[in-house]
């Protein structure tokens, strides 16, 4: 009965005991063997009074607060790294009670002065006049009436719808043979063969857009 006792006791005392984790090195070798993990070593403590920085200080700016708050017991103080914002070169002319702060009736009109005195006012001129562009299509399209295709002007010569045909492929468009026409003593002569029909209109040239927007 005695011994039952004892060994009872011997039992409940077992339970009350907390395993501590064995941090040794052969513990840590047998979890690593275990899991797979590669064997770190156990942190080393922080000495008493020493100052506690973040490992990339150096790159913080100069307007971050680095400050170290208080932790529990045996745990690892935690450095607190806060940035103050200076917004000091953003505008705040869109906040009225800071701009009403700051000006005045008096300060407006002196400002509106300042302005008015940097102002250049520029004097208009006369339009350039248009040089070296050869004759004006455009005044010549409105100030005829005749359709295209209606001859006016005497034209001699044979073949000459095919000697046109070689004629016009020289230029890009028909705008820049009309100049080319007119330039060369047309609507009268066609020195260049531009215009077989003789109605003065070279290479199919058709001045009907030209007097339809005069019309509008």
């Amino acid at each position: 009965m005695k011994y039952t006792a004892l060994f009872c006791a011997a039992l409940m005392m077992t339970g009350c005991i907390t395993v501590a984790p064995n941090d040794s090195a052969s513990a840590r070798r047998d979890r690593a063997l275990e899991t797979g993990e590669p064997i770190r070593p156990p942190a080393a403590p922080a000495p008493q009074g020493a100052p506690l920085e973040p490992a990339n200080a150096a790159q913080l700016p100069s307007n971050t607060d680095v400050r170290v708050e208080a932790s529990p017991t045996n745990a690892q103080p935690q450095i607190v790294v806060q940035t103050e914002i200076d917004n000091g070169a953003i505008s705040d002319e869109q906040d009225f009670g800071a701009v009403d702060s700051r000006r005045s009736i008096e300060s407006d009109a002196e400002r509106l002065e300042q302005n008015r005195a940097q102002y250049t006012v520029i004097q208009p001129t006369d339009l350039p006049s248009r040089r070296g562009t050869g004759p004006n299509i455009v005044e010549y399209a409105v100030t005829t009436n005749n359709p295209v295709g209606v001859q006016l002007y005497r034209r001699i010569g044979f073949n000459r719808e095919n000697r046109a045909i070689r004629a016009c492929s020289k230029y890009a468009t028909s705008d820049l043979a009309q100049q080319a026409f007119l330039a060369a003593g047309g609507p009268v002569r066609d020195r260049k063969g531009l215009d077989p029909d003789g109605d003065g209109f070279a290479c199919a040239w058709d001045p009907t857009p030209f007097r339809l927007a005069l019309q509008n």
